[in-house]
């Protein structure tokens, strides 16, 4: 069990594991082993009364993460909490410190806790450009991204196969400043390159045929990295290239894709299950399926319809 403890000023609480013990100086949600029979809730309020002395009160959950640090293999269950009794003490850690969640460096972090960190901070919704936009559709793109942004979206891809690489720089440059202003974060499609070069706040979804291409993560962490999966052995691969988080798809079926069989939600739960990263559920979503992928074990969802300008 992990506990995300998120104070009135939207901060999460970390704690940095002590001299001795694996993983020793790195940083980690507090929480610990269930014991035999002990449900989910009382478990995590007796590793936080054990760890930082307070009581808690009601959690909710935020993402399973299935680890292994070498033979050693947990599922690593993550509730969220907002309510608790006492001020948390460093009981069992080396110290303990409140840092808002959108500047923690993920590499300071425990590798199983990072794709928590990354649940918590992602949006539920990962808006797509549409891809039969033209170069000449430059303004009504720009226009479309600026709205997003003004509704509160937060991560967007800019997917627009029709446009030379050099344009689509462009746009993001124009739109970075903006982005930044709202904490959002903007994709380039396939673009690694491009994606270095306009920095922080620019990151790139990676297509499944990329993946295989690369044995580390391929920018920064305050970059985000994406991947393009369709099947279990494509999250494998997006685990191990240090990916903040998958899209999964075709979980329905598309009028893009008419030939493509669709996943359906029984497929993707099972995935997401045994994936260690969070999965947007990708193909034939709108809005409205966005609590349901949530309540499967998913992100929420991304794509292009449900997302247009209304």
């Amino acid at each position: 069990m992990a506990g995300v403890l998120i104070d009135q000023d939207e901060r999460v609480l970390l704690a940095q594991r002590p001299p001795g013990k694996h993983l020793a100086g790195a940083w980690e949600f507090p929480g610990g082993k269930l014991e035999p029979g002990e449900s989910a809730q009382d478990g995590l309020a007796r590793e936080l009364r054990e760890e930082l002395g307070i009581e808690a009160g009601a959690g909710e959950p935020l993402a399973r993460v299935p680890w292994a640090y070498g033979p050693k293999r947990l599922l690593l269950d993550a509730w969220t909490l907002r309510r608790w009794e006492g001020t948390p003490q460093p009981l069992e850690h080396t110290a303990l410190q409140w840092a808002d969640p959108h500047a923690v460096d993920l590499a300071l972090l425990a590798p199983a806790d990072r794709a928590i960190l990354q649940a918590l901070r992602l949006p539920q919704r990962y808006p797509i450009t549409p891809a039969d936009l033209s170069p000449e559709a430059h303004d009504a793109c720009a226009g479309m991204v600026r709205d997003a942004l003004a509704r509160g979206e937060r991560l967007l891809q800019l997917r627009l196969p029709l446009w030379p690489v050099e344009q689509v720089r462009a746009l993001a440059a124009e739109l970075l400043p903006e982005a930044r202003r709202q904490r959002a974060q903007l994709l380039l499609n396939a673009d690694v390159e491009g994606a270095r070069m306009l920095g922080a706040g620019v990151g790139v979804q990676l297509k499944a045929s990329q993946l295989g291409a690369w044995t580390e993560r391929p920018l920064p962490w305050n970059q985000p990295v994406g991947a393009s999966c369709h099947d279990a052995a494509e999250l494998v691969l997006a685990l191990q290239l240090g990916a903040d988080f998958a899209t999964l798809s075709p979980v329905a079926m598309t009028a893009t894709h008419p030939g493509v069989p669709a996943l359906g939600w029984t497929a993707f739960a099972a995935l997401v299950e045994a994936a260690a990263v969070p999965v947007y559920a990708l193909g034939g979503m709108g809005e409205a399926d966005a609590a349901h992928a949530r309540a499967l074990g998913g992100q929420g969802v991304a794509g292009i319809r449900g997302f247009r300008r209304r």
